[in-house]
């Protein structure tokens, strides 16, 4: 009785700990898989959610020593600052047609990334709550694919109707990638340092929204609208 009252709190605490991590990850797929037919769409979440999933599963056993390596969660950050980038940037009028299911292969590399960028330290904390017992990590981050399913899919459908959420998502993606340079074993300092611990991630943040939406405005520009296309070659 007394191990199955410590299984079940130890998956219950999984559980907890995936729900409160799976935001990040949930706005990441819900960016990525913006651009998509409704089809695509779909295959986009279920893949990616379940690529991601199995990726941080495998991680868990190496990223305690992963995080004692130079440099590894500052270039995380970086990678994970341009990857929101890019996802503003992509947001065109073009790109909201049936033509980007094509691109569904790169949307889903491009979840399984970011999630393996934003992952590194929170899988110890799974790891932790799971005690080594492999049954219970698998069964527990299994669980967890509906939960971040069902939050993208309702963000994706959200951020079609607000467009605003595209910038405020991809900001709080440039606010954990500022987490994650301050959290790098040779960039701890600058948290002792006045402000910097606050500038760093929020600066971020703001970067990506500028940035982004600058090369969206410049994107947009090289977009020929079809129907003027049209009335050009009938000139």
């Amino acid at each position: 009785m007394e191990l199955d009252i410590t299984f079940w709190s130890s998956l219950f605490s999984i559980l907890i700990i995936n729900l409160i991590l799976s935001g990040d990850n949930a706005i990441v797929i819900a960016l990525a898989t913006l651009n998509l037919s409704e089809k695509d769409k779909k295959k986009g979440i279920f893949w990616g959610t379940f690529g991601a999933v199995a990726l941080r599963i495998l991680l868990t056993a190496v990223a305690a020593i992963l995080l004692k390596l130079p440099f590894v969660q500052a270039v995380g950050g970086l990678l994970l600052t341009y990857i929101a980038v890019k996802l503003i940037r992509d947001q065109t009028e073009q790109s909201h047609t049936t033509e980007s299911s094509g691109n569904l292969f790169g949307v889903i590399k491009i979840i399984i990334f970011a999630d393996l960028l934003m992952s590194l330290d929170n899988v110890l904390a799974v790891a932790g709550a799971a005690g080594g017992n492999l049954v219970l990590l698998v069964l527990g981050l299994t669980i967890s694919i509906p939960i971040v399913i069902f939050g993208s899919t309702f963000l994706s459908s959200l951020m079609k109707k607000l467009p605003l959420l595209v910038s405020l998502g991809a900001a709080l993606l440039g606010y954990t990638a500022g987490e994650m340079v301050l959290k790098d074993s040779h960039f701890h300092f600058l948290e002792k340092i006045f402000l910097l611990e606050y500038l760093i991630p929020w600066g971020l943040a703001l970067l990506v929204v500028v940035i982004g939406n600058y090369l969206k405005y410049l994107q947009k520009g090289k977009v020929v609208p079809s129907n003027n296309k049209a009335s050009q070659i009938n000139r």
